[in-house]
C-alpha cells in the first residue's frame, strides 16, 4: 500500500448542484461546433461537472461553419513585452456563491498551459487542439506492468486521433492510470474501485470519480485536488480564496515555485525512461528500483543556455532562469522560471445565482499575460477550477483515518431532531465537496509588433452567444468585455472577437437578428450610452487621430481612419474603402462584383481578426448594430482615455 501523503486540499465538502462557466475567454464546457441546446459530450476534453447547456462553440473564421479545424478562428493575444504589460479581463460565473459568503467556503484557481506554436502540427499526437470531431480521444488501456516501450508507443499511436481535441497528453493520462492513488485522502463512505486492471487502485479513482470515468486525457486525482503533490502540465495564474490566511500556503506550495517529485523508472530492455511508474512515494519507488526525482515547472525552455552555470548567470532584467527537469522529461535543462500565483480574496457572489458581484459585474480577474523571452508564438489553453467546501469538519486535518464508518458525513443520513422526530438529509458524499471546472478553446499568445515592447496593451473582446436570456443561460447574451475600459493616453487597445455559425440550439430558440444560429459583432460609435443610433463617420470623434499600430491583414498598417471605421463596422468583411489600399477586400471591388455586405451582416465573418489601436484622449461610447435590441439586449461599451497630467 502507498504511504500516507498529507496535503491541504481544495476538494473538501459541501452538497450542491453547482457550476462554473468561463465567459472571457469563451469557455467550451466541452462544446466544439454543435448546434444542440446541450453539449454532445460531457467528457470530450475534461470533466467539468457542469450543466450540459453551458458553454460556447469554437469560433469560425468565416461566415459559414468551418469544414475542418483550420477553418476555426483561434483568438490571438499579444504577450507582455520586456517592459510593457498586456492585460486580459478574465470573466466567469459560478452558481453556488463565493467570496464573503457565510453559506459556503470556496476557492477559485486560474491556470494555463502553453506549447510553442512552431512545433505543433495536425498529425502530432501531443499538439494542443480543439479538434473537429466532437468525441473524446480513445485510450488503449495499460494492461501489463512489464510492457516494453514499443507496446506503449503502439497504444498511444492507436489511441490519439488527429481530428479530436487534445489538452493534456496521452502520456499524462497513462501515467495517472498506472500510478497508485494517494490512499491518505479522505474519501468519506465512498467505495473507490480497488483494481484498475493492473491489480491495485490508481490515481484515476477519487471520491468524485469512484469508478474511474475518463474525460479526455485529464488525470482525475490532479483535477480534484490542489495543490497537487506530483508534477503537472498546468501553470498557476491566481488562487482566489475566501480566507486570505491560506494565501501563504497556496503560493509556497504552487508547482510554479515548488518542485514536485515522482518516481522514474527505466524500461528493463534498455529502451529508455518510462513515462509512468506504479509508485507514488519515495520509499516504494526506491525499494522497487526507481529514482525519486524532482521536477520543475517553467514558462518556456531557454535552449540557448546549455549548462547550469550559464543558465543561472543570465538571470536579469526581470527574467529568472532556473536549472531543472521538465515534467515528462529525463534531463535537466535551462528553464524560464514562473512567479508564484497571485492570491486574492475571491469576488463575492450570491448562493444559487449565476450572476454579478456587488459591483454589478460578473466575477473577474485582470490577468497580466506572460512575457516569453524567446519571442515565439505560443499555443495555450486556460482552465478555471471552482471548489466549494463545508465547515462540517476540518478539511485540513480530516484524512483517510475518517473513511468508511468513521466518516463524519454519510450518504443520505437520517438525523434526530427531537425524540420521535427523524428527518432525512440530501447528502451525496461523492458530491459533498466538489470541484467544477471550465476551459477555453485553444488560443495563441503572439510576440508584439516591433517597437511596441514597452507599450501597455488592453484586450477588448466580445462575450456571449446568440439567443435571449432563457435560451443562452448558463451562457450569457452578447456584450463587450470589458464594457467599461479606462486606460491612459498612449496605451493600446487590441480589439478582437470570435463567434460561431452554429449557435442555433437545434431550432429550440435563438432570438436575434440576421441568420439563425449565427454570432456577429461590430463596432460603431455612439454619442452616448443612452442613444441607439450610431454616428456617421463625419460625426465621429473616436477615430480622429487614432493610430493603428497593427491590423490582422497588414503588419505595417497604412489604412486611414475611414478605413478603420469600415473595417470594424463590417467585422472585416470590407478591409478598407479603395481597391488601391486593400485590393479585392475593398468596398470598391466587392460592390462592383455584386458582393456587397448584407445589412444584417449575414455574410460577414463570425470572428474579427484584430486591430491594435492607440486612441486619442477622451471619452467614447460604441455599440454593435446587430445585437443592440432595445429592452432586452444591449451590446454597448465605453472607452475612457485619460490624458496624462
Amino acid at each position: 500500500m502507498p504511504r500516507f501523503v498529507a496535503v491541504l486540499l481544495l476538494a473538501a465538502l459541501v452538497s450542491v448542484q453547482a457550476d462554473v462557466f468561463f465567459h472571457n475567454p469563451r469557455g467550451s464546457n466541452n462544446r466544439l461546433n454543435g448546434n444542440l441546446t446541450n453539449r454532445k459530450s460531457n467528457n470530450r476534453m475534461f470533466d467539468s461537472q457542469n450543466n450540459n447547456k453551458g458553454g460556447y462553440n469554437a469560433g469560425d473564421a468565416k461566415s459559414t461553419p468551418a469544414a475542418k479545424e483550420e477553418g476555426q478562428y483561434r483568438m490571438k493575444y499579444f504577450a507582455s513585452g520586456s517592459s510593457g504589460k498586456s492585460h486580459m479581463t478574465v470573466e466567469w460565473t459560478n452558481q453556488h456563491g463565493c467570496g464573503g459568503n457565510a453559506n459556503v467556503n470556496c476557492n477559485v484557481v486560474l491556470q494555463y498551459m502553453c506549447q510553442p506554436d512552431s512545433v505543433t502540427a495536425t498529425g502530432n499526437a501531443d499538439t494542443f487542439r480543439n479538434g473537429f470531431e466532437p468525441a473524446k480521444q480513445a485510450y488503449g488501456k495499460h494492461t501489463d506492468l512489464n510492457e516494453k516501450k514499443s507496446r506503449a508507443d503502439r497504444r498511444k499511436f492507436n489511441s490519439v486521433k488527429p481530428e479530436r481535441g487534445v489538452h493534456e497528453k496521452w502520456d499524462w493520462y497513462d501515467k495517472c492510470f498506472a500510478r497508485e492513488r494517494n490512499a491518505g485522502l479522505f474519501t468519506a463512505d465512498q467505495q473507490l474501485k480497488a483494481d484498475n486492471g493492473l491489480g491495485y487502485s490508481s490515481s484515476i479513482y477519487t471520491r468524485q470519480n469512484k469508478n474511474g470515468g475518463r474525460s479526455g486525457y485529464e488525470c482525475p486525482e490532479e483535477r480534484d485536488y490542489y495543490p497537487y503533490w506530483h508534477p503537472s502540465p498546468w501553470k498557476d495564474i491566481a488562487v482566489l480564496v475566501d480566507d486570505k490566511n491560506l494565501c501563504g500556503y497556496y503560493q509556497s506550495e504552487s508547482y510554479n515555485v515548488q518542485q514536485k517529485y515522482e518516481c522514474v523508472e527505466q524500461y528493463p530492455d534498455g529502451s529508455g525512461r518510462k513515462h509512468w511508474s506504479r509508485w507514488n512515494n519515495e520509499q516504494d519507488c526506491t525499494s522497487n528500483g526507481g529514482q525519486w526525482l524532482a521536477f520543475t515547472n517553467y514558462l518556456e525552455k531557454a535552449i540557448q543556455f546549455t549548462s547550469q552555470a550559464e543558465c543561472q548567470a543570465n538571470s536579469s532584467n526581470g527574467i529568472q532562469y532556473v536549472w531543472g527537469r521538465p515534467e515528462g522529461e529525463e534531463d535537466e535543462q535551462c528553464l524560464v522560471a514562473l512567479d508564484a500565483p497571485d492570491c486574492l480574496v475571491s469576488p463575492t457572489t450570491r448562493v444559487n445565482h449565476l450572476g454579478n458581484t456587488p459591483d454589478g459585474e460578473a466575477s473577474r480577474y485582470e490577468w497580466t499575460l506572460p512575457y516569453f523571452p524567446s519571442g515565439e508564438t505560443q499555443r495555450c489553453v486556460m482552465r478555471i477550477r471552482y471548489n466549494i467546501t463545508t465547515g462540517d469538519y476540518n478539511p485540513q486535518t480530516t484524512d483517510s483515518n475518517s473513511n468508511g464508518d468513521a466518516s463524519p458525513v454519510k450518504n443520505d443520513p437520517d438525523v434526530d431532531i427531537v425524540a420521535g422526530v427523524q428527518l432525512s438529509l440530501a447528502v451525496n458524499t461523492a458530491q459533498y465537496g466538489r470541484t467544477f471546472q471550465d476551459r477555453s478553446h485553444a488560443m495563441l499568445m503572439m510576440p508584439r509588433p516591433a517597437g511596441l515592447e514597452s507599450s501597455t496593451i488592453y484586450n477588448l473582446n466580445v462575450r456571449g452567444k446568440r439567443g435571449n436570456l432563457q435560451q443562452t443561460i448558463p451562457a450569457v447574451e452578447y456584450d463587450f468585455i470589458p464594457n467599461n475600459l479606462e486606460i491612459n493616453d498612449g496605451d493600446l487597445v487590441h480589439v478582437q472577437w470570435t463567434g460561431s455559425n452554429t449557435h442555433n440550439n437545434n431550432n429550440a430558440g435563438n432570438a436575434g437578428e440576421g441568420r439563425a444560429g449565427s454570432d456577429r459583432s461590430n463596432v460603431v460609435q455612439l454619442e452616448d450610452r443612452l442613444k441607439n443610433y450610431p454616428l456617421s463617420f463625419e460625426e465621429t470623434t473616436m477615430w480622429t487621430n487614432a493610430h493603428v499600430k497593427w491590423i490582422y491583414f497588414q503588419d505595417t498598417p497604412s489604412i486611414t481612419a475611414k478605413d478603420l471605421v469600415i473595417n470594424l463596422a463590417t467585422s472585416g468583411y470590407y478591409q478598407c474603402e479603395k481597391t488601391a489600399t486593400c485590393g479585392d477586400e475593398s468596398i470598391e471591388t466587392k460592390v462592383a462584383a455584386n458582393k456587397a455586405l448584407n445589412k444584417d451582416m449575414n455574410n460577414a465573418p463570425a470572428s474579427y481578426g484584430g486591430a491594435l489601436i492607440q486612441f486619442p484622449s477622451g471619452e467614447y461610447f460604441y455599440m454593435c448594430t446587430r445585437n443592440n435590441n432595445f429592452t432586452n439586449r444591449s451590446q454597448k461599451g465605453r472607452l475612457l482615455v485619460k490624458q496624462q497630467q
